[in-house]
């Protein structure tokens, strides 16, 4: 028996073409970070630890409602300096899962920085029965709600900056493409945004296997689609993305990032080398991570 062909992976027939190269298998694959990251378990219980850790040296966040259901509340990791600066991180999970209590390891980085760190909690995708709608509307209350009420805990509303992972950087894009004005607020609220891993554009995303859950239409595909709405953009961004992600989660940021300079927004593109989809969110909670020194450097915040 040859021993070299018997242990090679057997060859998969390619189907009919769905998206760009990509047959049906190939495209959900793509949209499934576990095939790519199968070390995500590993990295999603690391983070819960090292949430908790963090919350044991820095204590517990300041609970407030920002709306009026249940989950519409956020945490606030305050800093000691007054009128600082406000980074608001808006968590992924495929639109699914996690809670901002997940998130708190990176809140250290921040608060040692002399920046206050807010992570909102909103409804999931399922609860919202299959709309991605709800979500985008509860992200921007929150916004509104650390805007107009940062004096209450030492926040400067003019120095508000986002952030977000994964489908949480898709929320992050609406929210740079948001008219805040029909939301009564400056268009300038936003001062930066540092996006990584995220989709710009919805329209592979409803033809994958994500569909099964959320129940895609043109509206949602179109007003949903960051990339579509570049003109609305007026805060600089930072798009990311690691080298061993899905292919289509690399397309999807370099094209926006493309996209963005060919329309002469301010953009850069970071590209963190041997990192996956769950690995590039750990370089958030590390002042000297890709992630981490970004997001201080668009702050203009160093750690002392």
């Amino acid at each position: 028996m040859n021993i070299q062909s018997a242990s090679a992976p057997v060859p998969r027939a390619k189907g009919p073409i769905v998206w760009l190269d990509m047959d049906q298998k190939a495209l959900d694959d793509a949209y499934d970070q576990e095939v790519y990251a199968p070390n995500r378990d590993q990295i999603v219980a690391r983070r819960h630890a090292n949430s908790d850790r963090v919350r044991a040296i820095i204590g517990p966040p300041q609970r407030v409602a920002y709306g009026p259901s249940e989950i519409e509340k956020l945490d606030i990791y305050r800093t000691k300096p007054a009128s600082a600066p406000i980074q608001i991180f808006i968590h992924g999970g495929a639109w699914r899962r996690n809670k901002a209590a997940d998130y708190a390891v990176q809140a250290e980085v921040f608060i040692r920085a002399g920046a206050h760190y807010v992570i909102p909690d909103f409804i999931n995708v399922d609860e919202a029965e299959g709309s991605l709608f709800p979500m985008i509307e509860q992200v921007r209350r929150a916004i509104g709600w650390v805007y107009r009420n940062a004096a209450s805990f030492g926040g400067d509303p003019d120095r508000i900056y986002l952030s977000g992972h994964s489908s949480g950087a898709q929320i992050g894009g609406c929210m740079a493409t948001t008219d805040w004005a029909r939301e009564n607020l400056p268009a300038g609220v936003i001062k930066g945004a540092l996006l990584a891993s995220g989709m710009y554009d919805l329209k592979p995303v409803r033809l994958s296997k994500r569909s099964a859950y959320v129940k895609f239409t043109d509206a949602m595909e179109q007003e949903l689609s960051a990339q579509r709405h570049i003109g609305r953009i007026n805060a600089p961004l930072i798009l990311a993305h690691g080298t061993r992600e899905t292919p289509e989660f690399q397309r999807q940021t370099r094209d926006f990032a493309a996209a963005l300079k060919a329309a002469g927004k301010s953009v850069e593109l970071l590209v963190g080398d041997g990192y996956n989809h769950f690995e590039l969110l750990e370089t958030m909670a590390n002042p000297y991570g890709l992630l981490g020194r970004a997001a201080l450097a668009q702050m203009k915040l160093a750690i002392s």
